[in-house]
């Protein structure tokens, strides 16, 4: 009994650390990724007035990235395995950091869409690797709450992307440059820097962290592998699993169409939001910037308290259709609202399909075969992203041709209550609630000690 004691103590101590020292590292990273993916948002206008690019083409050059993005994600995570997520990450990082700097120089729209393209295809596998490592890290019961922590994150980016976008825009002609060329030249090194240093402070394996005592990583891999054996009688195949033909499980299909939903309307507002805020009365640069971080706070403060009904709820159904209910409200009342009431709508959108991110993760990471979550979760966020590209490319034309982007509102609103409805055919792993047999992570959710069962 002291020996299990003792266990238990060295994997809350081990998890402990993860988040301590490693969770950062990953938000960081994530920070630099959402400052690259939004910066276009904000230099809508200016590419139009100094290029020549106008809505539709800005539109489509926006959702290019994440063609790229689905042909290359299930790739680079297969590679991300093969040469480990300290390399992998990396590369990534750097890749899209020049990427994104070379932005700087664009000088008309097939020059634009080429970049957009690469930009795509360079970040690919980013996202399902940083889940996927946390797979390979952190046990269950904690696995939700730094997922939830991680993609809160994108919602402290896309807050910060405002303001440091505006600052940057206001650069114009400093040193004889464009304030939109200092927007991507800045933010594009800042991402070769940050992920150059990565690769000196993350570790591969568990059994490379020195940060972690001899006692901390035994118990920590002995805790993933005891997750990973209790999956594989699920399958009756053991390690023979075919993960490739997993993949075909119509499952997988209904978590990228919600998916998919969720990602429109993240998109839709990441590079559409600054439009429709400068619709404001005498807004500048400066202050559009500063006004479109607030719906991405409002939806960091939901995200919160989402988390933590997530640690308390044994299914998660129930607050993803919430969630995305929630998105749908806002959209529509934004979308017959004045331009001032429809940012506060907006908001209120925002909490809703940012809450439902970190909820729908949760998800397949609990469901799904060990041996096919890494291709899994490249093929769900890699199809669910095409919302990236319907939705800026869908505006584009619909601003294009109407002047308004009230119709796609309306569009992203129905998506939102289509999914929630989607979510009850979803089936789940849920826990009965009973004292935890682990002693959680400090700000972690307890870990789950009853086989689960699947239930829809």
């Amino acid at each position: 009994m002291q020996s299990v004691d003792i266990a238990v103590t060295d994997l809350a101590s081990a998890t402990k650390k993860f988040f301590r020292r490693v969770l950062p590292i990953m938000l960081v990273m994530l920070v630099c990724n959402q400052l690259n993916r939004s910066n276009i948002g904000y230099t809508q206008d200016h590419l139009q007035a100094d290029v020549g690019i106008g809505a539709a083409a800005y539109g489509f050059g926006a959702g290019l990235f994440f063609i790229a993005y689905a042909i290359f994600e299930l790739p680079s995570n297969v590679m991300m395995e093969k040469f480990g997520a300290r390399i992998w990450l990396t590369r990534i990082m750097v890749s899209w950091g020049i990427v994104s700097f070379l932005m700087a120089f664009v000088q008309n729209e097939t020059m634009f869409y080429v970049l957009r393209f690469l930009l795509g295809a360079a970040e690919a596998g980013f996202f399902p690797a940083v889940i996927f490592y946390f797979a390979r890290w952190v046990p269950t019961g904690q696995r939700g709450k730094a997922t939830a922590i991680f993609i809160a994150g994108s919602s402290v980016a896309a807050a910060l992307s405002g303001p440091i976008a505006g600052m940057l825009l206001s650069l114009q002609g400093a040193l004889g440059i464009r304030g939109w060329q200092w927007l991507f030249g800045f933010e594009g090194l800042l991402s070769v820097v940050v992920g150059i240093t990565v690769y000196f402070l993350l570790d591969a394996r568990i059994e490379d962290a020195k940060w972690l005592t001899l006692k901390e990583k035994t118990a920590l891999i002995s805790a993933i592998a005891s997750e990973d054996a209790q999956h594989a009688p699920a399958s009756g195949q053991g390690n023979k699993v075919n993960r490739w033909k997993m993949l075909l499980n119509p499952q997988i299909l209904l978590l990228c169409g919600i998916y998919f939903s969720v990602q429109l309307s993240i998109y839709a507002n990441t590079f559409w939001l600054p439009s429709i805020v400068k619709q404001i009365p005498g807004t500048t640069d400066l202050s559009v910037g500063f006004l479109s971080a607030i719906p991405w706070v409002c939806a960091v403060v939901a995200m919160y308290f989402a988390a933590k009904w997530q640690d308390q709820a044994k299914s998660k159904r129930p607050l993803l259709a919430v969630a995305l209910l929630v998105a749908a409200v806002g959209t529509f009342a934004a979308a017959v609202a004045t331009p001032v009431l429809a940012l506060v709508f907006l908001a209120v959108a925002a909490m809703g399909f940012k809450s439902a991110s970190p909820l729908f993760w949760t998800i397949p990471q609990s469901g799904l075969h060990p041996l096919v979550l890494a291709p899994a979760i490249a093929i769900i966020n890699s199809l669910g992203n095409l919302g990236g590209f319907v939705a800026p490319f869908g505006f584009g034309i619909i601003k294009e041709q109407t002047g308004s982007v009230v119709p796609g509102l309306f569009a992203l609103a129905a998506a939102s209550t289509l999914a929630a409805g989607l979510v009850y055919f979803l089936r789940e792993r849920t826990t009965a609630a009973e004292p935890p047999a682990v002693a959680p992570a400090e700000g972690a959710p307890a870990a789950e000690t009853r086989q689960p069962a699947v239930t829809r």
